[in-house]
């Protein structure tokens, strides 16, 4: 990749603005981080110490957080770096590396919230043949293959977008090594890349929405067959932490990859990668924990067994 670009390295624009602005970014990501570390490392902790959510809708909850963690991870450190140190310089390979990592984990993610949705539809549509379904083998598989399609694109987006050249001062105008921002900062055409993007992670988008949406249309139906009024409110007490994660998720995904460069704005961009980077990746943790009472529960039981409570 070296061969098509005279740059060195990058400067990470991020957010500009005088000191004052810098000390409160600096102090609001890292207490957004703070918060993603221990509410991911939390749940994963809480999940795996007690045996009672030792099941499929857990063991994927738990990958989640670990995805959440390291999806997190791969931005909101070296952009605190940048806002607080003032050093916005980041390497060439740097910046290949941290785009490999975060789409893998961002599309990851992606697959992993339709892998819970057709958990769900398993567990409420066909719930004598759940434990065949949906057994250790098969969770392992979905989870492998989640990640094996997050490699394929990551290794799609970063090998076409650093096949590009890069001239001049190499000024990436983003926090972070975005595959649109790091585009528009290239002296070469990206009209090719841009619809290799689109097309790429429009399918990817699309179809793993749809893998939500047919599996919640089924268990709509299921669901609202039940003649239990108790049996309906259980059933959908699982699934709407779920659905809140899904909409945070897609909604910010779509409005960002899913359509042309052309139509968004940087500014626009940046806001809307602070809340899929790291608040989302923040909130997951309460959105499944506080709407969950096995979690709660499981919670308080690790809590009583430390001691922390009576």
């Amino acid at each position: 990749m070296g061969n098509h670009s005279t740059v060195a390295e990058f400067i990470l624009v991020g957010f500009g603005g005088h000191s004052g602005l810098n000390i409160f970014l600096s102090v609001l990501l890292l207490a957004l981080y703070t918060v993603t570390v221990v509410g991911n490392i939390g749940m994963i902790a809480v999940i795996s110490a007690d045996s009672r959510l030792q099941t499929p809708m857990y063991f994927f909850l738990k990958n989640l957080a670990f995805l959440d963690l390291c999806y997190s991870s791969v931005i909101a450190p070296k952009a605190l770096l940048c806002v607080s140190t003032g050093n916005k310089a980041i390497s060439y390979n740097g910046c290949a590396a941290q785009m490999f990592f975060f789409s893998l984990f961002g599309t990851t993610e992606a697959f992993f919230l339709a892998v819970m949705a057709y958990d769900r539809f398993a567990a409420i549509c066909n719930p004598l043949r759940y434990p065949i379904t949906m057994s250790k083998r098969a969770c392992v598989c979905l989870v492998a293959g989640a990640y094996f399609s997050g490699c394929l694109n990551c290794s799609i987006q970063t090998g076409f977008t650093f096949s590009l050249s890069f001239c001049g001062t190499g000024r990436i105008d983003h926090f972070f090594c975005d595959v649109l921002a790091v585009m528009q900062a290239s002296c070469s055409d990206t009209f090719a890349n841009e619809m290799v993007m689109l097309a790429v992670c429009g399918a990817i988008i699309v179809g793993t929405a749809l893998v939500v949406l047919i599996s919640y249309s089924y268990i709509i139906t299921t669901v609202m067959q039940m003649p239990s009024t108790e049996g309906r409110r259980r059933a959908f007490s699982t699934c709407t932490s779920h659905l809140v994660a899904v909409s945070l998720f897609f909604g910010t995904v779509f409005f960002m990859y899913a359509q042309p460069g052309s139509v968004s704005s940087p500014g626009q961009n940046k806001v809307v990668s602070v809340f899929y980077t790291i608040v989302i990746p923040m909130l997951n943790p309460f959105i499944y924990s506080l709407r969950n009472q096995e979690v709660k529960e499981a919670l308080r039981r690790q809590l009583k067994k430390k001691g922390f409570l009576r």
